[in-house]
């Protein structure tokens, strides 16, 4: 009030602005009470306390408009009487966002931000410390009620979550203020925002105070964070930490002198002085009608804290305000009151402008100029509108279409103890706002006071963020803030704090045990480091030495008649495949690659089908040798030519389906997932499925007719054996190959592999060793069986306990001797 006041006198005194007008001022005591307020506002506007309009005061001057109300509630209720009659209102304080709607409040301006603009600032703030769990507390009145809605709102749109939402109620209730007082003391909340003004708010800090609440951290609206009424040391270990947004402060000049400048011997006729003088020092104005004060209001000297119904002490006049301990002689937090003073020019400027026809030219088409004062209380709203001016601190004051501020900014404050014990309100920060443009700025050296029991920033949260190695999982029917914490599935890994969302692994990755990192896959295949991979290498290389001796044993014994019987060069030929068989296991060992996987397959088939084409020529042989045994008739020989024939057209066939597979579809290095994901198989995928069952389908035909022809001719006298052992040794191959299909089909991996090396060396040491240790034998061990009577005669009767070998073809028929030897 003094503020303004004060304000009045120093425009009447200058002359840039109404140089031929003089302002005056009429104030009412509102009593923070709706109905006071309105009682008013009819004086205002009646002048003779009649209910209507003749827009002159009760002194009978012309009312140009209103300052005020001091709360959000309060210019509500005036300004909806007010904007009837287009009166012009200015608040100071009243933030309400509801006083944007021009539909219901027209003439309605303000030199405070509206709270959708602190809304938006309290929950940028509240990103900035990372707090995603709040609770808000707010009076049960306009500012409260519409303050926490727009909080809520923009709480929404930042996904962020209100962990409860409470009332003070403005009318004591303890129900009420219980339910608040449960709800905070329940909520994993630790931050809370207080949208409330100090007065409402007075009751809720006794409460407080009763419980022993501490350990929270208030986020205060501009309505209190610099309020003396909650400001006080006792209040601080409750209090303390209070961090929020506050008018810009600034130093109005001359104003200290002027609130010095109060006496009641000055004016007796000024009641407001009076009643002030007797609260502040407690005692009784002489003579005077005004009665004094027994509301809720306390002794201003700082002595007592306690109510007074009465005083029997009278004023003497001499008593000095400088005694006094109270905020009205404090100027260094000009913050509301400075907004009273940017009110009153804006009215001023307002009137000049309207007084000088401050119009544009295309303004003049459709408002035509008014003079003072004579002009409706409309045609001053419109130069308010487009109002806009510079205050004498620099700051820029411009109304938007809605009333409100188009540029300004907040100081942010904390709640600090200083080396006196007093709560100091320490500057931390600016809000700045222009137009849809906000701006977050905290000053880099400025030390924050936390009330918690570490000092550190406080964690509020409704579950704590999930660690790496884990998601966030829905609570049906609790806010997106809580949540439950589940663990990533294989393959998946969270690396950061608080995923919503587990990531994949790579192809070549899998997730650790701990799940929050991706790690290389364990690779499979059979290895020659590892024992089985050494023990098959071991056997193949054994089974060659194997080969290559007996090939020696061959080479050195060529002209001897057991190595020439039966085809000496298709015996070479069957030595050489062995040999390559048993080597090209080589190639299943070790890492799979392109060419490797290309080489075993057709290696093999090949090795097989010259093994089993060379036996083929000797079994045909043995065949012709028992169909002649049985017919009696002279033999027919058949020539070697015939036999090499046989194999050279069976192995170019073979060659010529391998050809084909590896130019149509050849095989390929594969990594196969899919047995195991935690592993990366290297395989070789097969390429045609149709073209290696060719290949080594043809090998089964050869192995069969081997099979089938020896198997004929085993039935040749006792002393011949070449049929008995190829049909055995033919016999170990089927069974070999036989078992290992099952097998192969049930084992993955680098098993599966060593099933088919198992395979390929038992069936070549089977072929080995049924077709050539005999002779070997009888070469090595058994010298003087080596001859021609032997191998090709006629055993003599004296001598049967001898028996021949398997490449002997002489038989005794009926007295009479057949001789089977073929032609080398």
């Amino acid at each position: 009030m003094k503020t303004m006041i004060h304000t009045i006198k120093e425009i009447n005194e200058r002359k840039d602005i109404l140089p031929n007008h003089t302002l005056g001022y009429q104030i009412f005591d509102t009593c923070y009470t709706v109905s006071k307020t309105i009682e008013s506002t009819f004086t205002f506007l009646t002048g003779q306390e009649e209910y209507q309009p003749n827009i002159r005061n009760s002194t009978g001057k012309y009312l140009v408009g209103i300052i005020g109300s001091g709360g959000s509630f309060l210019s509500v209720a005036s300004s909806r009487i007010l904007g009837l009659s287009d009166m012009p209102q200015i608040g100071y304080t009243s933030s309400c966002p509801l006083l944007s709607d021009k539909f219901q409040f027209p003439s309605y301006y303000r030199t405070i931000p509206s709270d959708k603009i602190q809304s938006e600032a309290m929950v940028n703030l509240i990103q900035h410390f990372g707090w995603v769990w709040v609770g808000a507390i707010a009076a049960d009145d306009e500012y409260g009620k519409y303050g926490v809605k727009t909080f809520k709102e923009k709480m929404k749109s930042a996904h962020l979550c209100v962990a409860f939402s409470e009332t003070i109620p403005k009318v004591y209730s303890n129900e009420k203020m219980q339910n608040a007082i449960k709800a905070l003391k329940s909520s994993t909340a630790r931050v809370i925002v207080l949208f409330t003004s100090d007065i409402d708010l007075s009751p809720f800090v006794l409460e407080m105070v009763h419980h022993n609440i501490t350990d929270r951290t208030w986020i205060a609206s501009e309505a209190w964070i610099t309020s003396a009424l909650i400001a006080k040391p006792e209040y601080f270990p409750y209090f303390g930490g209070t961090i929020g947004f506050a008018i810009p402060r600034t130093v109005i000049p001359g104003l200290k002198e002027f609130l010095n400048d109060v006496h009641p011997s000055k004016d007796p006729n000024d009641i407001l002085t009076i009643e002030f003088w007797q609260t502040a020092f407690n005692c009784t104005w002489p003579n005077s009608s005004v009665p004094y004060n027994v509301d809720h209001r306390v002794n201003m000297t700082g002595k007592e804290d306690r109510l007074y119904d009465m005083s029997d002490q009278l004023c003497t006049g001499e008593e000095k305000l400088e005694d006094l301990k109270n905020t009205y002689l404090d100027v260094s937090q000009l913050r509301i009151t400075n907004n009273v003073r940017q009110a009153v020019y804006a009215m001023a400027y307002a009137l000049d402008r309207l007084s000088r026809c401050d119009l544009t030219e295309e303004e003049k088409t459709y408002i035509k100029c008014s003079h003072i004062p004579d002009y409706d209380p409309s045609d001053l709203t419109v130069y308010l509108r487009r109002l806009g001016f510079t205050s004498h601190d620099g700051r820029k004051m411009q109304f938007d279409r809605a009333g409100d501020l188009e540029i300004g900014h907040y100081d942010i404050l904390n709640w600090q103890i200083d080396n006196a014990g007093e709560i100091a309100f320490v500057k931390v920060g600016e809000y700045k706002f222009q137009e849809s443009s906000f701006e977050l700025v905290l000053t880099k050296n400025s030390t924050l006071f936390w009330n918690t029991e570490s000092s550190r920033l406080p964690d509020s949260v409704c579950t704590k963020l999930c660690p790496p190695g884990t998601r966030k999982g829905i609570l049906y029917g609790k806010p997106h803030c809580c949540f439950d914490c589940i663990p990533c599935a294989d393959g998946y890994v969270s690396e950061k704090e608080g995923q919503r969302e587990c990531d994949p692994c790579g192809e070549d990755d899998w997730s650790n045990a701990q799940k929050n990192k991706c790690v290389p896959k364990e690779v499979e295949f059979l290895a020659y480091e590892e024992a089985l991979g050494f023990t098959l290498v071991i056997l193949s290389i054994l089974g060659a030495l194997v080969v290559l001796a007996v090939i020696v044993v061959y080479v050195i014994h060529r002209h001897t008649p057991l190595v020439k019987a039966n085809d000496r060069e298709l015996s070479f030929l069957i030595q050489m495949s062995l040999l390559i068989t048993v080597l090209s296991s080589l190639l299943f060992i070790g890492k799979p690659l392109n060419w490797s996987c290309m080489a075993r397959q057709v290696t093999l088939a090949l090795g097989f089908c010259l093994c089993l084409s060379s036996i083929l020529g000797k079994t045909i042989s043995l065949f012709f040798a028992y169909r002649i045994s049985i017919s009696k008739t002279r033999l027919i020989s058949m020539h070697p030519v015939i036999r090499k024939l046989i194999v050279l057209v069976c192995v170019l066939g073979e060659i010529g389906a391998c050809s084909a597979y590896l130019v149509l579809e050849p095989p390929r290095m594969f990594k196969n997932i899919e047995p195991q994901n935690v592993k990366i198989i290297f395989e070789c995928n097969e390429g045609s499925i149709e073209f290696l069952c060719s290949i080594f389908g043809f090998d089964v035909l050869l192995a069969l007719l081997c099979f089938l022809t020896t198997f004929v001719a085993r039935q040749l006298p006792d002393n011949y054996y070449e049929g008995k052992c190829i049909t055995f040794a033919m016999l170990v191959f089927f069974i070999v190959w036989i078992s290992f299909v099952p097998a192969y089909l049930s084992t993955k991996g680098k098993f599966k592999v060593a099933v088919e090396l198992f395979a390929i060396l038992a069936s070549s040491y089977g072929l080995l060793g049924c077709i050539f240790l005999p002779k070997c034998f009888i070469i090595l061990l058994r010298p003087k069986r080596n001859t021609d009577e032997t191998v090709g005669g006629r055993v003599p009767t004296v001598d049967r306990s001898i028996q021949l070998t398997s490449a002997s073809v002489s038989s005794e028929l009926n007295n009479t001797t057949v001789s089977t030897v073929l032609d080398e």
